[in-house]
């Protein structure tokens, strides 16, 4: 099993940044790819962006250019740096992680924390 502690949501203006962590433990060793989704009320959820463990990336359309996605492997530990906020973006963030990059990239990942809203006001 693993566990997933995601850390780092809140509320910030528009046009304002947050950084999202994430920290995995246990059988870290089936990891392959770590990921950010996010759900937002009423909305399905919706895949934001994923790494692999030799650091390729995969962003959503939505968060292309504004969000950056990196991992430290040493740490066990993917970060998720949003900057340009808009209101569109506030939702419940989920880490999530998988062996396949395919998987996450589909939204399917076989782990996943616990979320932390991330709220940006206009």
């Amino acid at each position: 099993q693993v566990q997933l502690v995601e850390s780092g949501g809140g509320l910030v203006q528009a046009g304002g940044s947050l950084r999202l962590s994430c920290s995995a433990s246990g059988s870290i060793f089936s990891i392959n790819a770590m990921g950010w989704a996010r759900q937002a009320p009423g909305k399905q959820r919706e895949v934001v962006a994923c790494v692999s463990s030799g650091g390729t990336t995969n962003y959503a359309d939505s968060v292309k250019g504004r969000f950056t996605i990196s991992r430290d492997n040493a740490k066990n530990t993917v970060y998720l740096q949003m900057n340009s906020l808009k209101p569109e973006d506030t939702a419940v963030y989920y880490c999530n992680a998988d062996h396949s990059p395919v998987r996450l990239v589909l939204g399917i990942g076989e782990y996943w924390g616990q979320g932390t809203q991330v709220t940006v006001s206009s």
